[in-house]
């Protein structure tokens, strides 16, 4: 009688560790929607996950919240994260729809999903459930085997043929066969001659601006800026730091010097000529 009062009863500490971090989970879930840059709605979906990986260990779901870690967080949402780092998406480019409709699509199919989550929790029995210790009797690794491998097999394996079928979908869509011929070296010089770009090799950061960072732009003989020197990305964000206005201090002051030194160079001839 006692185990089933457990069962049923919570403490405060639970109840404490409920609604802290259920805030937390909501508010990163909201903010994976709301963010404008990709990078920060990763590392808000990340954070969520792992939340909901302190949630499986505390209700006794070991397995489950080390698979959380490892392999969702650890490894799909760091390889997620990276990928984006490094391919540089803006927030303007989540504006251009690759595909028309795909916003209201995509609202349709969150409403679904949603109506089928609460159709779900109200056809679960809420009154009678064995417990975490009936549960993890022979381990929690068995008994999520037991339940996976039995009762719920048909729908592990439908998600299994849907997630298989995601990924194949995916290679499919991304994938693109070359149809024409890949132009060489000689063609691209030619083009470029003919349409009268920039020849040479483009100049290098920084250069005659006393640093050689890739977001200070190179400066021309007068002393303005080159924006050839600088990557389209940075200038498109905003990124560029200009040091003309230092650059152009040093040369007065390089030009004071060298009117102080020949000076002082005509006062030596001068007293050398009297003597």
């Amino acid at each position: 009688m006692s185990a089933q009062l457990a069962a049923y009863s919570t403490s405060t500490g639970e109840a404490f560790q409920f609604w802290v971090l259920g805030t937390v989970a909501v508010i990163g879930a909201l903010c994976t929607i709301l963010m404008r840059k990709a990078v920060h709605s990763a590392l808000c979906l990340a954070g969520t996950m792992i939340i909901l990986a302190v949630f499986y260990l505390a209700n006794g779901a070991y397995f489950l919240g080390i698979v959380q870690i490892v392999v969702y967080t650890g490894a799909i949402m760091m390889l997620f994260l990276f990928v984006v780092m490094l391919v540089g998406v803006t927030a303007a480019d989540s504006l251009k729809e690759t595909i028309k409709g795909q916003r209201w699509l995509a609202a349709l199919c969150g409403l679904g999903f949603g109506i089928l989550l609460v159709a779900g929790i109200a056809h679960a029995s809420l009154k009678e459930f064995n417990g975490l210790g009936e549960a993890n009797a022979n381990g929690n690794v068995w008994g999520l085997a037991n339940l996976i491998f039995s009762k719920y097999v048909f729908a592990f394996e439908i998600t299994g043929a849907l997630l298989i079928t995601a990924t194949v979908g995916a290679m499919v869509l991304t994938h693109r066969e070359r149809i024409e011929r890949a132009k060489t070296q000689r063609e691209l010089a030619e083009q470029r001659v003919r349409e009268g770009k920039h020849l040479p090799p483009l100049p290098a950061p920084g250069v005659y601006a006393r640093h050689n960072a890739v977001d200070i732009a190179g400066l021309l003989p007068d002393g303005t800026p080159s924006e050839l020197t600088v990557m389209q990305t940075l200038r498109e964000r905003g990124q560029i730091r200009d040091v003309s206005g230092e650059a152009l201090d040093d040369l007065k002051a390089l030009e004071q010097r060298s009117a102080e030194r020949l000076e002082r160079d005509s006062l030596d001839k001068a007293e050398e000529a009297s003597k």
